[in-house]
């Protein structure tokens, strides 16, 4: 010990020496566990992003959706993530892809993570046809009347 150090100070340095090696072993595993942690993250994110799914949204002509239909819309979108919820959330976003053919047809996808495929196939408007990628006998788009053609038929 140090003679010019007081009493309190001098039992705290006799302390952190010999807990020094302790302190350094502790460390070392707390960085082993966060580097053990953070790999695995990204391997779930990995995994999330290999496996999505994408469905086709084919409006109809008449197609021409409300602001409620559009709120409702974007509320199901939300809904994505929620329904991944053991997924990272960045392999569980939900992605809007607009592409144009030769022909200058443009066509609109929906993609997320699959784990979230029954909110993805939920029609969100009335005049649109959710169209499946993938063969999937388990998960079949639903398909809602628009509400005027439901009133014509009690009529």
């Amino acid at each position: 010990m140090s003679p010019h150090l007081p009493g309190a100070i001098a039992d705290m340095a006799q302390w952190i020496a010999w807990s020094a090696p302790y302190l350094v072993g502790l460390l070392l595993l707390a960085g082993a566990a966060a580097l053990w942690l953070a790999a695995r993250r990204a391997q779930r994110v990995e995994e999330a992003l290999a496996d999505r799914i994408r469905v086709e949204l084919i409006p109809t002509r008449t197609f021409d959706p409300g602001e409620g239909e559009v709120t409702r819309w974007a509320h199901q979108l939300g809904r994505v993530r929620f329904a991944a919820s053991s997924t990272p959330s960045r392999g569980a976003a939900a992605r809007i892809r607009y592409t144009a053919t030769g022909g200058g047809k443009m066509r609109c996808y929906l993609e997320g993570p699959a784990e979230a495929a029954a909110v993805l196939s939920m029609p969100g408007f009335a005049e649109v046809d959710v169209r499946t990628d993938r063969g999937t006998k388990s998960i079949k788009p639903v398909r809602f009347p628009d509400p005027a053609q439901r009133e014509e038929k009690v009529r």
